[in-house]
């Protein structure tokens, strides 16, 4: 897979709250302009569009048909991914790989604020025996949290340590919806929503899209001076059932990791990957997921955090656009994800850039409680 496809053009949207003056297909136009300026062409150099989109986060049946003219794709080949926005990824890159397409435009949209979030994620579990518990995204997370904290001995106080980093690094963000400076403390204190769960350790909801334009050897060279290659990518899902599974292990995210560093050639990511972007809905999840990519033995995600490992001066920062705990714009998330590893890789990432990036990590997750992972490497 090495150079044979490149990151052309990406485009996002401020991530906010609640966005009541712009529909579905508002955001997505935005976005998709963006990402052809950000490439310097116009549509019709593009042959091929992914959406990524949820019928019930849109409350509508085949909710991509509602964003096809905003996205540009009359007239062409078209394909809706209904998972995380690295899976619409992998998917659109791998039309591209397929010779069948030179150029493929994918674009993702999410509005958290139109929809009940507790009633929409309790419908992922099965019907006969864990929807009626009233289960969703955060109760399973806390089983999670407790089981992970239980079997290796990590603390609150360390799990509190993401959203201090993440919030801090959202300030030089202008997309991110929450940015602000916080203490360990004040993470501790904030309201509990499921122990071990607070306030401050779960991510905001948000409204927002993202879009990626990939374009293979033959149409990057002539696209932009600045190509970002998709070096590996690797994807991994786990059991369904909670139950069947050890919420504390991330064999998923290992198995997605390996198969993307082996097709990017990583033999080692601590000394050869420059920066991270990672999927953390919670504080606890970026330990998880560190654990997983192979930064860090299992059960010391929490130790790697506490002596600066991740930060934006250290060895391996992690999240320098404020990760998901800055803006959770559900099925985009991981999405945006590619396009903030793809722009540290350039070094358009403004105040957020870290120095000498020649290779990203971004990271993705599909289902409850880290269920799936995709796991991309790119490099300049």
């Amino acid at each position: 897979m090495l150079d044979e496809v490149a990151i052309v053009g990406v485009g996002q949207t401020k991530y906010e709250r609640r966005k009541i003056g712009e529909t579905f297909a508002d955001l997505v136009f935005e976005v998709t302009n963006k990402a052809l300026e950000d490439a310097g062409i116009t549509i019709r150099d593009i042959d091929n569009v992914v959406t990524v989109s949820n019928d019930f986060q849109d409350g509508r049946t085949i909710s991509s048909m509602a964003v096809m003219d905003a996205c540009g794709a009359f007239g062409k080949n078209v394909s809706t991914v209904e998972g995380d926005g690295t899976l619409g990824a992998l998917y659109g890159l791998m039309r591209v790989l397929s010779g069948a397409f030179e150029t493929t435009l994918v674009v993702a949209h999410c509005k958290c604020s139109e929809g009940d979030q507790d009633l929409i994620w309790n419908s992922a579990f099965d019907p006969v025996y864990y929807r009626r518990l009233g289960l969703e995204a955060v109760s399973a997370s806390a089983l999670q949290a407790r089981r992970y904290m239980d079997k290796y001995g990590v603390t609150g106080e360390q799990c509190a340590l993401v959203p201090v980093k993440n919030h801090r690094n959202a300030r030089a963000n202008p997309w991110a919806q929450e940015a602000m400076d916080l203490t360990v403390e004040e993470v501790m204190r904030s309201p509990v929503l499921a122990s071990p769960l607070k306030m401050l350790d779960a991510a905001p909801l948000s409204d927002g899209a993202c879009a990626v334009i990939f374009a293979n050897r033959w149409k990057a060279g002539r696209m932009t001076t600045k190509p970002v290659w998709v070096r590996g990518v690797g994807h991994c899902a786990d059991a369904y059932y909670l139950g069947d599974r050890d919420l504390a292990g991330v064999d998923s995210l290992t198995g997605a990791a390996k198969r993307a560093y082996g097709l990017a050639g990583i033999v080692d990511p601590r000394k050869e990957i420059d920066v991270v972007e990672v999927f953390e809905a919670f504080g606890y999840q970026e330990l998880m997921w560190l654990e997983g990519l192979g930064f860090c033995d299992p059960g010391q995600g929490g130790v790697f955090t506490a002596g600066g490992n991740t930060l934006m001066d250290g060895p391996w920062p992690v999240n320098p656009s404020g990760g998901v705990l800055s803006a959770h714009p559900g099925l985009v998330a991981g999405l945006v994800r590619i396009a903030e590893a793809c722009l540290q890789v350039r070094g358009d990432a403004g105040a957020r850039q870290v120095d000498g990036v020649r290779t990203a990590l971004a990271h993705g997750t599909n289902g409850l409680c880290g269920q799936g992972h995709c796991v991309w490497v790119l490099g300049g």
